[in-house]
């Protein structure tokens, strides 16, 4: 699963706890035949199956999951039994006159359940043709805990089983699934009976049902058919993802030495959007909202091109990391989602250089990881998951962003050859199973011929980011001999206790050699490197750790800044200004290197400066500090925006496009009114043409537009989204509503909440907007119409969703709001989002007051 932009979300789910956890293992099924007929009109399906199950030990009960289903018929072996639904276990109890025998059986089952508004088992996403017509797609979304909410089952990743799925749809309707239509039958009433092939051995969080009025497009890759699934009229904007699609099937065919193993893999395009996530990796049928999906090339910027294509890396990937071998529970979500994401840059690395994918990873991934893992808030990689609620929260930036940084570190530490081959022994060994992550350790020390579980525990066990510190180099005889110590990095007093690690380092010096070492435990650690030039830690920014280097070390680094490779450079401005905001260093040390950054520097060195001057903004919004520093944002960053200029050039580097919007958006947001005035200008050729704002820059002059806007002008971005037909260009006008500064416009804009005028998924995403620069605003109102907000959140974005909406809040009442709130409205288990909002709350706060000092004194100069 890719989560929603922003990566970083908070997600609890509100159902009670599992007794003991998990299903009783006496019983596991083998075979699902399941069939459903849905009533899209009237939002619910009716539904049967029967499953062959083997029983393993001899019992007189069969428990399973099942959530929002009405049981109507239960049967063993062709018999009647009693059946007992508990709700708040999501559980059906089946009561056997007689106890089981060990070995095969059937169980046969009856149900109706109902169709939702939001992303959470079956549900329906609504939108508008582009004549006007409305019309009404279906779809499923399983992970982590909904198949429950389609069929009765045994809802977990461990059981694994195969699935034959036969649907009824309407006539004239194409249904659609995670193997192919093995025959399509009209009946009488004019509906069409789909029946699908058996699918392989694979989890119940994996399957997939879809239908509506759609476009298909194909083509193959040796045996295996790629298929794009759209609404009408537009799949040939699936063009550019089904040639992504097929060159990285063959990379991921070879990497993983297992050849994909299902007759075809459709990509299905969405038109909604979703709280929590961009795509979901079911095996054969991969469902995509159509902004992770579709390429508009009169709508899409750079950085939305590449997204998609990073997105369909990221599930693709998953067809074998969580497909083929599957986590045995969630405690182990990241062998999923950090292999993932880690694939995702690999393979873009590999197959677009000219992203500099791996850079990237530095400036951004790494940083987002850091971000959380350096406060109260962080936890290990693995942790143990034995509630719903944990099942949720497991999806986040920690499992995502951490996991993906760990692995690269082993990748880098290992070799990319060795690491691969265990790898490809892992897939080879445990396909169609389930693993944790210590039987992946295995495999990679067997294929280095060294344990590698002595590193991989301690990030993967503790939370935390470790820090290298650097004292006294000298030079003698050719050879730089340095002392390294290690602690613990932390932005808050509670992640800054004693900690430590075993930590793959390389270090080099500049115009010199190169060595590797291993810091570890509380002793300092001596190093020598060839050569006699600039000490550089952690050559490559290869392992998930901050470096700190003495005055005269981080001198000679500045001095020698611009000789560094670009892994270095983007690695010493997100350290520096990280050490500053965590009381470390001075934040004169991160200006020093930002005067090295040139106007020819790498265009991803000015979008992380770019991103340090918007953090700062926002540290000190409202407060006597934020017009000089958007001033003196405005200063540096103009003159780089001029120079590359406004609108995309032929030729140009995709990441001077990138670079372009970052910098537009950045100088927007700070009221540049040269930008500003720009915005407006395209905004009013909107009403003539739909497409008149130039595709690589139509995001950031639309944020520009919404944040600047006056009455007038939010009248008629509202204009705008009333009237747009386009599923992607709708939801994003409706986003930007929620934009603007003025106070007054962001109440017109919660007004909009209590009206029909939008979608319950569109809604959540107005409120979450209007939160970015009002949450106050935005959480008093929740709390005061919580009945309202909870009818447009998908249930499993209830407990973290209103608490999330005062995270970026400046009064100190806020926590307390956020705890009263908690008390009274959830139980204790579902309360996770609101502890890590209340953190995230006191790290802000700390690291504003930690920079205050600093960051005038920047301005000043």
């Amino acid at each position: 699963m890719k989560l929603a932009l922003p990566l970083i979300l908070s997600l609890s789910v509100s159902a009670p706890a599992l007794a003991a956890g998990q299903l009783p293992k006496s019983v596991v099924p083998i075979l699902y035949d399941i069939t459903v007929k849905p009533d899209a009109t009237a939002m619910t399906f009716s539904g049967s199956e029967t499953v062959t199950v083997d029983v393993k030990t001899a019992t007189r009960t069969i428990v399973l999951n099942a959530a929002d289903l009405a049981v109507s018929k239960a049967m063993f072996d062709g018999a009647a039994v009693p059946v007992k639904t508990d709700a708040g276990l999501q559980q059906i109890t089946l009561t056997l006159p007689r106890d089981a025998t060990v070995g095969r059986h059937t169980v046969a089952l009856a149900w109706t359940g109902k169709i939702n508004q939001s992303a959470s088992g079956l549900f329906a996403i609504d939108y508008t043709n582009a004549d006007g017509s409305k019309a009404r797609m279906l779809a499923t979304q399983f992970e982590a805990p909904d198949a429950r909410r389609f069929a009765p089952m045994w809802d977990e990743p461990a059981f694994k089983a195969k699935f034959r799925l036969s649907a009824v749809a309407p006539g004239g309707q194409t249904a659609f699934s995670n193997m192919p239509a093995q025959s399509v039958t009209k009946q009488a009433d004019g509906t069409n009976l789909y029946r699908f092939g058996d699918s392989p051995l694979m989890s119940s969080y994996l399957l997939y049902l879809g239908m509506g009025d759609v476009d298909r497009k194909a083509e193959k890759v040796g045996n295996v058919e790629i298929g794009i699934i759209t609404r009408k009229g537009v799949v040939d904007q699936g063009d550019y993802a089904l040639a992504s699609a097929k060159t990285l099937l063959t990379y991921y065919n070879d990497y993983f030495g297992q050849p994909y193993p299902l007759p075809k893999m459709d990509m299905i395009a969405g038109p909604g959007s979703s709280q929590f996530f961009g795509a979901m990796e079911n095996w054969g049928a991969i469902f995509y909202f159509e902004s992770e999906l579709l390429f508009d090339p009169k709508r899409t910027t750079e950085s939305g091109r590449q997204r998609i294509y990073t997105v369909v890396a990221h599930e693709m990937a998953h067809q074998w990391f969580g497909d083929l071998v599957t986590m045995a529970w969630w405690d182990d979500l990241w062998l999923n989602e950090g292999f993932a994401s880690w694939m995702e840059s690999k393979s873009a690395g590999d197959l677009n250089p000219t992203w500099k994918a791996e850079a990237q990873a530095v400036a951004f991934s790494r940083e987002g990881a850091m971000g959380i893992d350096a406060t109260a808030a962080t936890h290990p990689i693995i942790r143990p998951v034995q509630t719903v609620e944990q099942i949720g929260e497991a999806f986040d930036g920690i499992t995502y962003a951490k996991g993906e940084a760990v692995i690269g570190m082993l990748e880098s530490t290992l070799g990319p050859d060795v690491f691969r081959m265990g790898i490809r022994s892992y897939m080879a060994k445990y396909k169609y199973g389930n693993t944790v992550t210590e039987q992946l350790w295995a495999e990679l020390s067997a294929a280095a011929g060294k344990p590698v579980a002595e590193i991989a525990h301690d990030f993967t066990l503790q939370g935390g980011v470790p820090l290298v510190t650097m004292t006294g180099a000298k030079c003698v005889a050719g050879r730089t001999s340095v002392t390294l110590t290690q602690g613990r990095f932390g932005l808050d007093a509670a992640s800054k206790a004693p900690q430590t690690w075993h930590v793959p380092l390389v270090v080099s010096t500049v115009g010199g050699g190169k060595t590797s070492a291993i810091v570890s435990g509380a002793a300092a650690t001596p190093v020598s490197v060839p050569g006699c030039g600039t000490v550089v830690l952690n050559t490559g920014k290869g392992s998930y750790t901050r470096t700190l280097y003495d005055d005269a070390g981080h001198a000679a680094l500045v001095r020698d800044y611009t000789r560094l490779d670009l892994n270095d450079r983007l690695g010493t401005l997100g350290d520096d200004f990280a050490l500053a905001a965590g009381g470390y260093q001075d934040l004169s040390r991160w200006a020093a290197v930002m005067g090295q950054v040139g106007a020819n520097a790498d265009p991803l060195e000015w979008s992380v400066a770019a991103g340090h001057f918007g953090t700062l903004s926002r540290l000190y919004q409202g407060t006597p500090l934020e017009k000089p520093l958007r001033a003196k944002s405005l200063a540096i960053l103009s003159p780089v925006l001029a120079r590359i200029g406004f609108e995309a050039k032929a030729g140009e580097s995709p990441l001077v496009t990138n670079l372009r919007e970052t910098l537009i958006g950045r100088l927007g947001a700070d009221g540049d009114a040269a930008t500003a005035a720009q915005a407006r200008r395209y905004v009013a050729a909107l009403a003539k043409d739909p497409t008149a704002i130039p595709p690589a820059i139509r995001q950031p002059i639309l944020s520009t537009y919404a944040v600047n806007a006056t009455p007038a002008e939010w009248d008629s971005l509202l204009a705008l989204a009333k009237t747009e037909t386009n599923p992607v260009a709708k939801n994003r006008f409706v986003a930007l509503l929620g934009a603007a500064r003025d106070d007054s416009i962001a109440q017109r804009a919660l007004a909009l909440l209590k009206t029909d005028t939008f979608t319950a998924p569109q809604k959540a995403g107005l409120l979450r907007s209007i939160a970015g620069g009002h949450p106050d605003m935005a959480f008093d109102w929740a709390v005061a119409n919580k009945p309202l907000v909870d009818a447009f959140l998908e249930e499993s974005t209830r407990s973290g969703y209103i608490v999330g909406l005062g995270g970026g809040s400046n009064d100190p009442a806020m926590p307390g709001k956020i705890t009263a709130f908690a008390d009274k409205n959830l139980p204790e288990a579902s309360r996770g989002g609101a502890k890590r909002t209340i953190a995230g709350i006191a790290t802000r706060k700390a690291v504003a007051d930690q920079l205050r000092s600093g960051a005038a004194a920047w301005v000043g100069k």
